[in-house]
């Protein structure tokens, strides 16, 4: 059988599509490799979203150019965000590269990879960056795993915000929504095989279906979609992600009250505290407005935990719109922060801006505001100490293969010794320790009795 290497940068979407991507490739015949050594096809499927993110993907497409002389029979493709924003340049350039893909192509990569692979005399490179309707009903299919606990759907593709930093609209294109009984047809599929836990999708999630279907009673498209895979007897769990506040409407908020799968967690990036920023960024809302939205959701659902996205040193960021933004992480007290530098993304508004901010001026923002934040997660982490938590066990970690990781409702990573018989399912788990980002536990099982040793200080130790 031939192989297939399919690395992967970015976000869940881009997760979730490769997984389709290699879900093709399995019913062609092919078998999916852990090293690009050996293998026959190799993908990259790739970010925009940052600098840093398309750095990587071509220091790993650089990576393979020696691996391609000695054995030209090899396909190299890029696929995903930086092969629809920059495919023509990359063609020209990098001319080892076989095959470029865009974002609405993921469901044809495999057949074309495949045809490539079978042609030894191709000579120059396979390139579609074309639309194509209907490319958002084409991520279906999902890779069989081993007692799955979790599993993502995609169901939008695109953006139609156009905020001022954001590349996503280029190369994602406008914003498409499948149809819910195809989406309830998937969820239904995945819980009858197992899946415990089911995230949902989208670029903006909570703007689903806002072109394609109707309010109906009060509810947003979005809502009716949730009350719909609610009704999923098998489903334990139910997440989204990422939403956009200023469609995170009162009836979201009941959803997320109501409806017993979802969980109390949210991620919803507020990208700034400055207002003089955010109206800069397009963000189309204030800060008032956002701290109104985290006192109602707050107020509704007391349990619930926050997480979020910023952006230091945008285009004429002030010392003093900076700590606007330190002052906002301060009184809102997210659970967890990422933050990242601004990056300029060549086709977007910032990016034509005269006040970039030097590079040095944006790490040091960085570094003040992750201090703050850590601050922050380490203390409220600490509150978990000794209490007893519900976790879905995910299976291995990324860390340390020999040990388990799983998810609280409210998303945090827990760490348990590794016993075959709790993959993939819901365990009650002690905390012991944490690090603020991530938690050590063990699970508390009446009756019984060989659970594994496990030395918290070890493990705490060997992760930092």
């Amino acid at each position: 059988m031939p192989l297939v290497f399919l690395k992967t940068f970015g976000c869940q979407m881009n997760v979730r599509d490769s997984e389709q991507v290699l879900q093709d490739f399995v019913e062609k015949g092919y078998t999916i490799s852990t090293s690009e050594k050996f293998s026959d096809i190799i993908l990259i499927n790739t970010c925009s979203v940052r600098a840093m993110a398309e750095d990587k993907a071509i220091d790993k497409m650089l990576s393979l150019k020696g691996l391609k002389e000695k054995n030209p029979s090899v396909v190299l493709g890029i696929i995903g965000c930086m092969a629809q924003n920059r495919g023509e340049e990359i063609a020209k350039k990098y001319p080892f590269i076989d095959l470029i893909l865009g974002t609405q192509k993921f469901h044809k990569v495999a057949e074309i990879a495949d045809q490539i692979y079978r042609n030894p005399r191709r000579q120059q490179c396979y390139i579609d960056l074309s639309e194509e309707a209907n490319s958002q009903n084409a991520i279906t299919k999902h890779l069989a795993k081993k007692r799955q606990a979790v599993a993502y759907v995609s169901i939008m593709q695109g953006c139609s915000m156009h905020c001022a930093f954001c590349i996503v609209p280029t190369t994602r294109g406008e914003e498409r929504s499948r149809p819910v009984s195809e989406i309830f047809e998937e969820a239904q599929s995945l819980t009858a095989n197992g899946v415990k836990e089911i995230i949902l999708l989208g670029q903006i999630v909570n703007r689903y279906g806002a072109k394609e279907f109707s309010w109906k009673n009060g509810k947003s498209p979005f809502v009716q979609l949730l009350e719909q895979l609610s009704t999923l007897k098998t489903l334990e769990r139910l997440r989204f992600t990422s939403p956009h506040p200023i469609g995170f409407k009162e009836d979201l908020i009941q959803a997320l009250k109501e409806i017993p799968q979802l969980c109390e967690h949210v991620h919803i990036p507020v990208q700034s505290g400055s207002d003089r920023i955010l109206k800069a960024m397009r963000r189309g809302y204030t800060r008032s407005k956002f701290l109104q939205l985290i006192e109602k959701l707050r107020k509704e659902i007391p349990e619930i935990a926050l997480s979020t996205d910023v952006i230091v040193g945008y285009p004429g960021e002030t010392e003093e719109d900076f700590l606007q933004t330190c002052s906002l992480l301060e009184e809102v007290q997210f659970d967890n922060a990422f933050i990242f530098r601004y990056s300029p993304r060549e086709g977007t508004t910032a990016a034509n801006l005269t006040e970039q901010l030097r590079e040095d001026i944006k790490f040091e923002r960085n570094y003040r505001l992750l201090e703050i934040q850590n601050a922050i997660t380490l203390k409220k982490s600490q509150r978990l100490v000794g209490q007893t938590v519900e976790i879905l066990v995910e299976g291995e970690s990324k860390k340390k293969a020999e040990k388990f990781q799983g998810r609280t409702r409210t998303n945090h990573l827990v760490i348990i010794p590794k016993n075959e018989r709790w993959r993939g399912e819901l365990l009650p788990v002690k905390i012991l320790q944490t690090t603020g980002h991530t938690f050590y536990g063990i699970p508390v099982l009446s009756g019984f009795e060989d659970q594994p040793a496990f030395d918290q200080k070890e493990e705490i130790s060997s992760a930092s």
